[in-house]
């Protein structure tokens, strides 16, 4: 890496260890969703047709991960999608997968911005005083929006002070959300009804793509490891390996939690609940402690997918800044803590300002944050398969296997996703919120792209677009 105005070497800090890596993937996928989104999947697909949506939902994103893999192995840098399609695709295609996946990572950020009151509303149902105004239908409270920005700047101040307490704290969390899934488990066996799984299947086809859709958004945060890869002291073999297992383990949580609540409840009751896990946990073991218990598991979620969330954004738009794309404000490293403190300050903003915004921002955050998240997956997949094909003999410690067909499979799978996006199709994007939230993003997204030199793919590529930026 070249120096650049405010910046100074040795540039980010090694410090994530295998445990930490793992923590780092697998607590960004882990967010709030599960806890208030579970009695939907069941209402709309049913018990099986739930199931079947997560582990169709996560061998798409094992598809995906394995292109990761052998792409963060192969270049461990800071940036994850930026670096391999710039050396893939060149620097429009770039920046495109770029600013796709930003705009997916500060949506999960500024989403558990509004998650956490949310929660906190269910064990503090008389926590709301000082009316606002109303968006959407909801009443915005101040003292419900005052815990969203707390969490914000809790969130964004730990990982200004450096990437090691930031991965303590991941860790810890992440310990704690898989010790209350294991507590949910273990009641669906103490006090689950198998009466109470049927319906296996509800709403044909729609219910079935209805919870598929949402599993880009609900599995993003693996691809958070390639984004801290400079920051990551493992072999790269291992980080390929660590990224891979992080989906795996989502996937496997995810289907846990949907049997288990379903167990817990007839169908009814679950659709109805505010928060449907929770309502859950409690009639399993019979104790309202327990269904506070796993709220505490979903905070847990918020905090562990937060953090990890701030962490892979900020590294992006630290790396497009050190490539010339966006303004190098963003690619300054703070002199002590060795971290991207003006991206770490823009993206905190940004999750300051969504708690105003109420409950409504929950929904059209996962949808314009999905599609979005899809399309980057795409142009990663074409990455893969032009690197495979332009570079064989580059490096590759972690080497998917059949990689040309697993890269076709990984971008047609994801191109599909995204059509589901489109106006006629099943997941289309509400007007006007989520359209305005995506069409505002790519019209500043438009503004840069017009202004970046058209680089071809390439090892060099990097090098290239920098002298072009910097004359």
């Amino acid at each position: 890496m070249s120096d650049q105005a405010g910046r100074a070497e040795p540039g980010l800090i090694k410090a994530l260890g295998r445990w930490d890596t793992l923590a780092v993937g697998f607590g960004a996928m882990i967010g709030f969703g599960w806890v208030v989104l579970v009695g939907g999947w069941l209402t709309d697909a049913g018990t099986l047709g739930a199931v079947l949506a997560f582990v169709a939902g996560g061998l798409v994103m094992t598809l995906v991960g394995l292109t990761y893999a052998e792409l963060v192995s192969a270049m461990p840098r800071a940036g994850g999608e930026h670096q391999y399609a710039l050396r893939g695709l060149g620097s429009r295609p770039a920046f495109v997968a770029s600013w796709a996946i930003a705009l997916g990572y500060i949506s999960v950020v500024a989403f558990e911005a509004v998650a956490l009151p949310q929660t906190v509303l269910y064990l503090a149902p008389d926590m709301l005083a000082g009316r606002l105004w109303t968006i959407a239908g909801y009443d915005v409270y101040a003292t419900w929006a005052l815990v969203g920005i707390a969490g914000a700047v809790l969130i964004t101040g730990l990982n200004y002070v450096g990437i090691r307490p930031a991965s303590v704290a991941q860790t810890v969390a992440v310990a704690f959300l898989i010790a209350v899934g294991l507590v949910l488990l273990t009641g669906s066996f103490v006090g689950g009804e198998v009466a109470n799984l049927e319906p296996w299947f509800a709403g044909g086809i729609a219910g079935f793509v209805g919870v598929l859709v949402a599993t880009p958004f609900l599995f993003v945060g693996f691809d958070v490891i390639p984004q801290s890869a400079e920051e990551i002291n493992l072999p790269y073999r291992q980080v390929g390996k660590l990224l891979v297992l992080s989906v795996l383990m989502a996937t496997a949580f995810y289907i846990v939690v949907v049997l288990s609540v379903s167990a817990a409840l007839p169908r009814a009751e679950l659709g109805s609940a505010e928060l449907a896990a929770a309502d859950g946990m409690t009639a399993l073991w019979n104790s309202p402690a327990m269904g506070t218990l796993l709220i505490l598991g979903g905070i847990a979620g918020i905090l562990t997918s937060w953090n990890g969330f701030l962490i892979g954004a900020s590294r992006l738009l630290y790396a497009m800044a050190e490539s010339g794309m966006i303004p190098r404000w963003f690619a300054y490293l703070h002199p002590r803590y060795r971290t991207p403190t003006h991206a770490l300050l823009f993206i905190g903003g940004l999750s300051v300002l969504a708690p105003l915004f109420g409950r409504q921002m929950l929904v059209w955050l996962v949808d314009a944050g999905g599609i979005n998240i899809v399309v980057a997956f795409f142009l990663v997949a074409l990455s893969f398969l032009a690197l495979r094909r332009r570079e064989p003999g580059m490096p590759r410690p972690f080497r998917t296997p059949a990689g040309t067909v697993v890269g076709w499979a990984a971008a047609a799978l994801s191109l599909g996703l995204a059509v589901l996006y489109l106006p006629g199709m099943p997941a289309a994007l509400i007007w006007p919120s989520e359209w305005l939230i995506v069409g505002i993003w790519w019209l500043v997204g438009l503004w840069f792209i017009l202004r970046l030199p058209k680089v071809g793919p390439g090892p060099d590529a990097e090098e290239r677009l920098l002298e072009i930026t910097r004359r």
